[in-house]
């Protein structure tokens, strides 16, 4: 368990390797909205960059190598130099992007247009997550 609800997000993370899941617990059925595989960034960014509590948990579902940075040290990163200035920027734009078009493919898609895209856009989920 990475972040589980009512905790506050101290890291924003880089997976080298694995697989994490996002997801809000549900007393029958747990929301899974987010999974992110190898070569991405994974926070619970929103608590992250306020500070206060999340309320969804973070967890990973295989054997997960991380790479980490408290929200302190990265501040203190993007005060001392200009690289850690455009990684920080890369980071949340690559989280900003992935939000926006996943609501973009919620407001303007079905649900099976939304399904058959994974095929294309996430052939990793698709092999090696169950529909279950």
């Amino acid at each position: 368990m990475l972040l589980k609800t009512g905790q506050t997000e101290n890291y924003l993370s880089f997976v080298e390797t694995g697989i994490v899941r996002s997801y809000i617990p549900k007393e029958e059925n747990d929301l899974t909205f987010a999974f992110i595989f190898d070569n991405n960034f994974v926070s619970g960014y929103n608590s992250f960059l306020t500070q206060t509590p999340s309320s969804y948990n973070i967890e990973t579902l295989t054997k997960t190598t991380l790479w980490r940075l408290t929200y302190n040290d990265l501040q203190s990163i993007y005060k001392k130099t200009e690289i850690g200035n455009t990684i920080g920027r890369q980071a949340s734009e690559d989280l900003f992007l992935k939000k926006f078009q996943r609501e973009l493919s919620l407001l303007n898609e079905t649900a099976e247009q939304r399904y058959l895209n994974l095929f294309t856009e996430q052939p990793k989920l698709i092999e090696k997550i169950p529909l279950k």
